[in-house]
């Protein structure tokens, strides 16, 4: 990712502060088993700067627990990135063979239930982390486009915030799909702000 397209990220209000940026797992050796062209320094060098030119940028992420080979170090590591990237949340995975990509050649090494204990404590981190962070959001007031009514309860609507965090409020015939509202966030969960319009 060039630093130019942070910077203009960073210069336009009407590009949201929100980037996906997949890590797969925080182990080196991993990563070159994979063929990506970085390391877990360079992701790490990557968001400072995200961080720096864009303070409230939002990032999130794809994990994948139990690649061929990964040892309980190299979860370690995955874990580890975690803890310092704190990402707003992650597409989290347990490994298994797709036919046509470099890995499935490799011996499928790490058991079933290895995979779930490791996905499932990834899936614990990164819960606790993105809850944490939008906890700092309560009490705040956010601009939200409002997207459509909820599916789980139908006298609410959610929408998004500029940094692509979900927001659930209550629906009225004062705004529609599309509108830009005012939202003061009263209550969170890991994956969802939820407040009140102002």
């Amino acid at each position: 990712m060039p630093v130019e397209l942070i910077d203009v990220i960073a210069k336009y209000d009407n590009i949201c502060n929100y980037l996906h940026l997949p890590v797969q797992t925080g182990s080196d050796k991993i990563l070159k088993k994979m063929n990506r062209k970085y390391n877990a320094e360079h992701y790490l060098n990557l968001i400072s700067q995200i961080k720096e030119r864009i303070p409230d940028c939002a990032i999130s992420t794809d994990i994948i627990a139990g690649y061929p080979s990964e040892t309980l170090e190299d979860h370690e590591a995955t874990l580890d990135i975690i803890k310092k990237v704190r990402f707003s949340n992650a597409f989290m995975f347990r490994y298994s063979p797709r036919e046509g990509t470099k890995a499935f050649k490799d011996i499928d090494d790490v058991p079933e239930e290895e995979k779930i204990r490791r996905l499932n404590e990834i899936i614990h981190r990164q819960n606790k982390i993105s809850k944490e962070e939008n906890q700092k959001d309560i009490g705040k007031i956010f601009e939200v486009l409002v997207e459509k009514p909820s599916k789980k309860n139908p006298t609410q609507s959610f929408g998004r915030t500029k940094t692509n965090k979900l927001v659930v409020f209550e629906r009225s015939e004062d705004y529609t799909e599309g509108d830009i509202i005012r939202v003061e966030i009263m209550n969170v969960t890991s994956a969802t702000l939820k407040g009140n319009k102002i």
